[in-house]
């Protein structure tokens, strides 16, 4: 055997033993459909971070996307995800109540009951303001047409029903009578119930469809930065419901993909200041005063309730308005009467 050969020998042999001490990782992530672009900037800056204390281990963060409670139920089907990052407390509780994946107490594991960031619902119209859009009002004129995610399947599409709800019943102190003619105007002035929040994007600017999009505050002024030659603008109502963004690993998936510590190192991140920056540079507002401060003129203030408030609790809610032949399904069928 020459020299040259042995030395390619010992290289050859060198980078097997190298390359079996390395082991990959594959985290998937669950989570709601308007979150692509946040996740994408989070999750290269926390690989990195993992590569740096754990050189043998090369993570790689995985993402699945759609409407929120489309998510939740694919996981139920056997989605073996680690970790849920949604947009309603709802679509988290049914891992524990349908599948029994996750704990009843999951919300007690990480702050802010589980909740390292929250929103709020805006409004996205055309250049101009051509309808004049300033507050929920405006949505109930017979001339505006109404885009938003389909509450069936979408978180978003559920706060923003919850959203229009609460202001009406405000309004109308506590009135149903009254707050259901609200609702059912609402509706008829809806063009597409689409089944996630980027389906209901794409619906008003790609396809033009619609006066206002609403959406989460964060998608929608992502959107209008994106999309700068279009000129839209971004309404924030002065009266709006607090959307939380609860997370979660699945403790019954995380024993069989032997992701555990991943998994909680991932969430946990999610609170730190350097995660919550990014995600302030995302529109989404973090429990972080200074922070906050920091992006006063990226959060216009607005006065929020919240579910329990508005609404008791969220199974009241949800049995109330979202269940078959709810609220919404009622004033749905009214509608076309």
């Amino acid at each position: 055997m020459t020299l040259t050969l042995i030395k390619k020998t010992m290289a050859y042999l060198f980078i097997f033993v190298l390359s079996s001490s390395v082991q990959a990782t594959v985290l998937l992530n669950s989570s709601y459909d308007v979150s692509r672009e946040l996740f994408s900037a989070l999750n290269v800056i926390f690989e990195k971070q993992w590569a740096q204390t754990h050189p043998n281990d090369i993570l790689i963060v995985k993402q699945s996307h759609a409407g929120s409670s489309k998510q939740a139920l694919s996981i139920l089907q056997g989605l073996k995800a680690d970790v849920v990052t949604y947009n309603q407390v709802t679509d988290v509780q049914i891992l524990h109540d349908k599948g029994q994946l996750i704990p009843s107490n999951w919300q007690k594991r990480l702050p802010n009951n589980s909740s390292p960031f929250y929103s709020t619902m805006a409004f996205l119209v055309r250049k101009g303001n051509p309808k004049n859009i300033k507050d929920w009002n405006d949505l109930v004129r017979t001339d505006v047409k109404l885009i938003f995610s389909n509450p069936k399947t979408s978180g978003n599409g559920r706060y923003a029903w919850l959203a229009a709800w609460g202001v009406a019943n405000l309004m109308n102190e506590n009135d149903t009578l009254q707050t259901r003619k609200f609702m059912k105007q609402l509706l008829q002035n809806v063009e597409v119930f689409d089944t996630g929040g980027r389906g209901a994007t794409t619906t008003f600017v790609g396809h033009k469809i619609g006066d206002v999009l609403i959406s989460f505050e964060s998608e929608v002024n992502t959107i209008r930065d994106r999309y700068v030659q279009q000129g839209y603008e971004v309404i924030v109502p002065t009266i709006n419901i607090m959307a939380k963004f609860p997370v979660t690993w699945i403790d019954k998936n995380l024993s069989q993909n032997h992701t555990e510590k991943v998994a909680k190192a991932y969430l946990h991140y999610l609170y730190t200041p350097s995660a919550q920056k990014i995600m302030t540079h995302f529109y989404y507002r973090v429990n972080n005063p200074e922070l906050m401060k920091q992006n006063k003129n990226r959060f216009p203030y607005t006065k929020f309730f919240t579910i329990e408030q508005m609404f008791g609790s969220w199974d009241r809610m949800t049995q109330i308005h979202f269940s078959n032949g709810g609220e919404l399904d009622q004033i749905l069928a009214e509608r076309h009467e």
